[in-house]
């Protein structure tokens, strides 16, 4: 009988064992944040970088330009870095010379001391409409990407550029997602083929926020829905990102690119907006961003991508106070300016140690238990 019983604690020990270590919390890999800097009350960036590395786990920063500031406050952090060039240099960026001149100023003097990994030509270029703009984008890309050869960083720098989902001509259900017609060929198609010979990834900014309503909250927020079918594949979605992500990736796989990285290079949920959003409060956007990074990191991926996990990068750091355009732009933030959250979603140090002694505190009272039960056995 106790032999019986000994091996009926060992072997439920041992399952206790697995299920402790599945669901001690784990390092989150790949979860970037959008730092703004449209605001008259955020610290220096030598406090910002400092609280980064030794409050948070955030592990990647997207900057909306080249702040010499920014990039020598982030030396020696580990933070991975990517950069801008502004929408209104991309018809410059395309003479060779120009290129060379601005890496010399923007990039040069900064690495390897600050881990610069990418530098976006722009940002929703396309959104603009502007022909001049547009029609250069790709011949800027090609040109800077050419003067990161000349100065051998082209395999520790990458280029690529952000693109809003209204380069998308359908996108419901997913399996017919389409990028608009002109821009498919003329634009988009070359630059998918760029960013496939230089492995680069392929950046979208997805936000569920902007396509939501009232009646598909709880789909945009992550939360238990009964979920939408694609009639074409059968398969089932059960929040909006995936089926935002999904929408691009079959656009991507129309043009034979299927197998290009998409990294999300924007997406977050306002705190405070217009009386008529719905969903704009701290609680909201704390379930969102929660939410997003556990899904985004769990490698369960979407319905047409599966096993995947995408690199994501939160808009935003803080709130930007001077921000233009509706209120909700100015209350994406993460943190205050004092540098405390604005609600807990797990990237603090010492709230990711907590949980985990929480759940190491749980795991030694089961064993009490056990044994204890094993000895009256």
């Amino acid at each position: 009988m106790k032999k019986i019983a000994a091996a009926s604690f060992a072997s439920i020990l041992k399952g206790y064992m697995l299920l402790f270590s599945l669901t001690l919390p784990q390092g989150i890999q790949g979860i970037g944040v959008n730092y703004g800097t449209i605001a008259n009350n955020l610290p220096p960036p030598s406090q910002v970088a400092k609280f980064l590395i030794e409050s948070t786990i955030i592990n990647r920063v997207r900057l909306f330009d080249a702040n010499p500031e920014i990039l020598r406050a982030f030396a020696h952090t580990g933070i991975e870095v990517s950069i801008t060039v502004s929408n209104d240099q991309i018809p410059h960026l395309t003479n060779l010379t120009f290129a060379q001149q601005w890496l010399n100023t923007n990039v040069q003097p900064f690495v390897p001391d600050t881990d610069l990994i990418r530098i976006l030509v722009g940002n929703e270029v396309l959104a603009t409409a502007n022909k001049l703009l547009i029609s250069n984008l790709v011949p800027a890309m090609q040109t800077l990407h050419t003067a990161l050869v000349g100065a051998s960083l082209d395999r520790r720098i990458k280029v690529s550029t952000p693109n809003s989902l209204g380069i998308l001509s359908n996108s419901s259900p997913p399996s017919t997602g389409r990028f608009r017609q002109g821009y498919d060929t003329h634009v988009i198609k070359p630059m998918l083929s760029f960013l496939k010979a230089t492995d680069s990834p392929f950046m979208v900014n997805p936000y569920p926020f902007f396509g939501c309503s009232a009646g598909t909250l709880d789909y945009a927020l992550f939360r238990p829905n009964p979920g939408e079918v694609d009639d074409n594949t059968s398969l089932r979605y059960t929040n909006m990102l995936d089926a935002q992500l999904d929408a691009v990736y079959s656009a991507m796989k129309v043009l034979g690119f299927q197998d290009l990285e998409i990294v999300i290079a924007e997406t977050g949920w306002p705190t405070l907006g217009e009386a008529q959003q719905v969903g704009v409060d701290p609680n909201s956007a704390a379930e969102f961003n929660r939410n997003l990074i556990r899904h985004v990191s769990s490698g369960v991926g979407t319905p047409l991508m599966p096993n995947r996990t995408f690199d994501t990068y939160i808009f935003a750091l803080f709130d930007e106070n001077l921000k233009p355009g509706p209120i909700c732009e100015r209350n994406f933030g993460l943190f205050r300016p004092n540098m405390t959250p604005v609600y807990n979603i797990g990237l603090m140090r010492n709230m990711v140690a907590s949980a985990a002694d929480g759940h190491y505190r749980a795991f030694l009272l089961t064993i009490i238990v056990l044994s204890l039960i094993s000895l009256w056995a």
